[in-house]
């Protein structure tokens, strides 16, 4: 099949690799996404997931917390990052922040149908509508995140003034300052550090007997490496998913403030459970990172790609 700018476009957004190799592994999958996405990892050309990094759009992430027990994050986009520090924009984001924090919505569509808190004729897209009528841009209420501790306490943090905002849920028998801190601390590793699991339990089978897949590919694809005896390659490909999954993990990550520099995240939570008489665990966490996943300049980069492509 041709293979389209538009198709080398979606594919280096996914994996962040360059066009021409986007355009081999699409015109060596006949067009098919998903194995081109493969196709480059096996070769080394891809970086895993880039597409969940680019940060392409404006607006603000906002968190708010009710009685330690429930809290909302949600992100709102702008069209320019002057918009985003308006006082205006950001009540607006702040409103949103409360309507996710009573809301009974389980996706946006839904969310946006519920009827606008501040006023009950308007549903929460007809207050969007008329916010981008007074503001002058193009705003959208991307998603949100509701998160209940029921046996426990729930804490949040925001970053760089509202770039990035995080809920950490933690399941304890004692909620006190000391408590609170330490969750705070670990909110701030995850809006640093960007762990996908809690732990290790949280990932499949499957998902760790893929990763394998890809690395014994990489290694096979290297003309050093596949010639090493296989024991030594299955001791390398066991070495690297222990690397991964420690990356990947929350409790397994190195506790940026450890003093020794060694301390995982783990062991920081059990070390303050210990010191607070708290059986203290951490359950669940969300992260929202403004623009995530967004590529703003749409035309400008497909226009891009389709003079590349012409040229070679």
């Amino acid at each position: 099949m041709a293979i389209t700018a538009a198709m080398v476009k979606e594919l280096r957004e996914m994996t962040g690799a360059g066009m021409m190799d986007c355009k081999k592994a699409l015109t060596e999958t006949n067009g098919d996404m998903d194995a081109a996405v493969e196709f480059l990892r096996k070769n080394g050309q891809a970086k895993a997931e880039k597409k969940a990094g680019r940060i392409a759009a404006e607006g603000l992430c906002k968190v708010v917390v009710k009685d330690d027990k429930t809290a909302a994050v949600v992100e709102v986009n702008s069209e320019t990052d002057f918009v985003a520090k308006n006082e205006e924009f950001q009540k607006f984001v702040a409103a949103v922040a409360d309507q996710a924090l009573a809301t009974s919505a389980a996706d946006i569509d839904a969310f946006l149908a519920e009827s606008w808190n501040a006023d009950s004729s308007k549903t929460v897209k007809d207050a969007l509508v008329e916010k981008v009528a007074v503001i002058g841009e193009n705003l959208t209420i991307r998603r949100f995140a509701k998160v209940e501790a029921a046996n426990g306490c729930v804490v949040s943090y925001t970053h760089g003034g509202g770039r990035i905002g995080v809920i950490v849920e933690a399941e304890t028998d004692v909620v006190n300052d000391a408590v609170k801190e330490a969750l705070t601390n670990v909110a701030m590793q995850v809006a640093a550090l960007y762990p996908k699991y809690v732990s290790k339990e949280e990932i499949s089978a499957d998902y760790v007997e893929h990763e394998k897949e890809i690395l014994r590919a990489q290694i096979m694809n290297d003309p050093k490496e596949s010639q090493k005896p296989e024991v030594v390659i299955e001791g390398m490909i066991e070495g690297r998913i222990k690397k991964e999954l420690k990356e990947i993990c929350l409790v397994d990550q190195v506790y940026v403030k450890a003093e020794d520099g060694k301390q995982t995240v783990g062991q920081y939570i059990a070390q303050v459970g210990k010191e607070n008489n708290a059986d203290l665990k951490v359950v669940k966490f969300v992260r929202f990172e403004t623009g995530e996943g967004i590529e703003k300049k749409e035309e400008d980069f497909a226009a891009e790609v389709a003079a590349q492509m012409a040229g070679n």
